[in-house]
């Protein structure tokens, strides 16, 4: 009989846009020159979910003023190895809107762009990813996505 042990971490991300005209553009992240992705981190002692997933995006692109919808919390699972460990990550994203254009990359990325929603199907590395993002665009072109400053934390 053997046992089978797996690492678990979370993470806390951002679904970020801004509104250009008529057009939505979102924010993705260039880890490495191949990887592209939603802003995401991991959480430190004492912190809510809204307040990682804030410090994370303003740590990882210099932007801190946004709008969080009220009605979108999406959780992603997915499968890693590390150190020959076999890892569970669970990643919760937030939908947000800003009104800031520039980008302050920090060491952790290599890149980044502002992307058309289709544009943004296509340049994302993973599948769960633009799951999410469809989930969010979704969300917005029905008009029933409910956003403020101030989000309280989720049950």
């Amino acid at each position: 009989c053997s046992v089978f042990f797996m690492l678990k971490e979370r993470s806390y991300g951002a679904i970020l846009f801004r509104q250009v005209g008529d057009h939505r553009l979102y924010l993705l992240l260039d880890r490495d020159g191949k990887q592209w992705n939603f802003s995401k981190g991991h959480g430190e002692d004492g912190e809510t979910e809204l307040s990682t997933m804030k410090r994370e995006l303003a740590e990882e692109t210099g932007i801190s003023d946004l709008l969080v919808a009220q009605n979108f919390h999406e959780k992603i699972t997915y499968f890693f190895r590390q150190a020959g460990e076999l890892v569970v990550k669970e990643v919760v994203f937030f939908l947000c809107k800003t009104a800031q254009e520039d980008v302050h990359l920090s060491k952790e990325h290599v890149g980044y762009r502002w992307v058309s929603y289709d544009d943004a199907l296509h340049v994302l590395s993973f599948d769960n990813a633009k799951d999410v993002l469809r989930k969010a665009e979704a969300l917005l072109a029905s008009g029933k996505a409910v956003f403020q400053r101030q989000l309280t934390e989720l049950a």
